[in-house]
């Protein structure tokens, strides 16, 4: 008896709803994806085979290759105590708009006698037209709003405040200015910090490389 052959058809797939789902998910994504701010102080920093992470809630000190200095008070919780403090102990006599408007500045970069009038301005001076905050020997403020920060850390271990300062250095900024922020630091009894860096890997065949010893966190 002949064998009945049948007639084979093409299968077809309705990839539809399969089109409909990875359309979601990636809307899904691009919604949820919070995008990294660009930075609003631009350094070139050097590179290490360090991989300490930074913490979350830093104190950060910026030098530009300019040789200007900025600070940064990443711990929202005290804030607002260290600006309430500068205000009080150099006598600025800021008004209750002025402090709301310099807490809720992203960075500090500017001499005393000019933030008042800055604070007034409709809008914001932005970072390449800012002087910096002076550091030099004869008048070195950072010195004063370090001094702000210890206060609003008193009582705590500072060894916990210590492993908070940052210096994040461009690379072309000369040493002068990198040792009137360590004396700034110093003169508040404050002698360990941490530097930021740009990783790297580690060089092949180095030390490093054969023994694993990198620090890491």
């Amino acid at each position: 008896m002949p064998k009945v052959k049948i007639p084979r058809k093409s299968t077809t797939i309705d990839m539809t709803a399969l089109c409909d789902v990875a359309f979601l998910l990636l809307s899904f994504f691009i919604l949820a994806t919070k995008q990294k701010p660009p930075e609003v102080l631009t350094v070139k920093t050097p590179t290490s085979v360090s991989s300490t992470a930074a913490p979350d809630k830093s104190i950060l000190i910026t030098m530009t290759k300019e040789g200007k200095v900025f600070l940064m008070l990443g711990d929202e919780t005290r804030k607002n105590a260290i600006i309430d403090d500068f205000n009080t102990t150099r006598g600025l006599q800021l008004t209750g708009a002025e402090l709301t408007k310099l807490k809720k500045a992203e960075y500090i970069g500017l001499p005393v006698n000019k933030l008042k009038s800055a604070l007034n301005l409709e809008q914001e001076i932005p970072a390449s037209a800012m002087d910096g905050i002076p550091t030099d020997s004869t008048n070195n403020e950072l010195s004063y709003w370090i001094k702000s920060i210890t206060n609003a850390y008193k009582g705590e271990d500072q060894r916990k405040l210590q492993e908070m300062i940052l210096i994040k250095g461009d690379g072309e900024a000369l040493y002068p200015i990198f040792k009137n922020v360590k004396e700034a630091l110093k003169a508040n009894e404050l002698f360990k910090f941490r530097i930021v860096t740009e990783g790297e890997t580690v060089p092949p065949g180095s030390e490093l490389d054969k023994t694993g010893k990198v620090e890491k966190k």
